[in-house]
């Protein structure tokens, strides 16, 4: 019945987000000026890191796909709740779990897709990095999707305005893009910050990413990644599962 009920929501955002084409495009114009703009910029320039600067680009601006993308779907709970959509579909015997994977897969496939888009940009442009750690990288941008996707949807069932929400979001994701190194690797930061930013679990998902990108699939920033990752996955999906079982109740 699980597998059923994910299907169902899940099908019916899907087609939501199908019909609205333009929607799909818009949400990767950010990383894609970053990548015309900001990429060049960066050619020559030595980085600190292993491969060529497109290798320690690109990683990041797929993190940030779906580190931004994923916090703010938030807000279209906020609309239904408002309109009782939410509600409606909670008296209903579909299980509290599919209808939080249903929206949160959707998000996935459509912000994996726009990281596909991406790195095919990013390959014109001058990228080349292995198939395998791009594929690594499209699983990374999944993992990250579903652990902030059921957040932010977790976080928009307990405001009442996009107002409260917009600041709470922010709140988050601006440090979170400025500690984790998404730009530039954390190597080149005085020696404090770096240390700080350890503390940030998306610094060992882009770490893991850029070695991936340059073909190493066994080093401990690998390892600290997938775990970081599924880890921040199965608490996000636990938290959201719950509010969602007793938001309103």
């Amino acid at each position: 019945m699980l597998l059923q009920d994910t299907a169902l929501i899940y099908g019916r955002y899907l087609r939501q987000s199908l019909r609205s084409r333009f929607a799909l495009l818009f949400g990767l114009l950010m990383p894609l000026l970053y990548l015309c703009f900001f990429g060049p910029l960066l050619t020559g320039l030595p980085l600190g890191g292993q491969g060529s600067s497109w290798q320690l680009l690109v990683p990041g601006l797929l993190l940030q796909l779906g580190l931004f993308g994923a916090s703010f779907a938030g807000f279209s709970i906020i609309i239904e709740n408002s309109q009782g959509v939410v509600e409606r579909m909670r008296v209903t015997p579909v299980s509290r779990l599919a209808l939080l994977l249903g929206r949160v897969l959707r998000d996935t496939t459509v912000f994996v897709f726009q990281a596909v888009l991406l790195v095919l940009a990013a390959v014109a442009m001058g990228l080349r990095a292995p198939l395998g750690g791009v594929l690594i990288g499209f699983a990374f941008v999944a993992l990250l999707t579903v652990s902030l996707g059921s957040l932010s949807y977790a976080m928009a069932m307990k405001v009442h305005t996009p107002q409260e929400f917009g600041p709470l979001v922010n709140a988050m994701t601006m440090p979170s893009m400025l500690l984790s190194g998404l730009m530039l690797p954390m190597s080149l930061a005085p020696a404090w910050l770096d240390v700080l930013s350890h503390l940030m679990p998306f610094r060992y998902l882009v770490d893991a990413v850029r070695d991936a990108y340059v073909g190493s699939y066994t080093t401990g920033h690998m390892l600290y990644g997938v775990l970081v990752a599924l880890g921040l996955s199965g608490l996000a999906v636990t938290v959201g599962t719950r509010v969602f079982r007793t938001a309103g109740a």
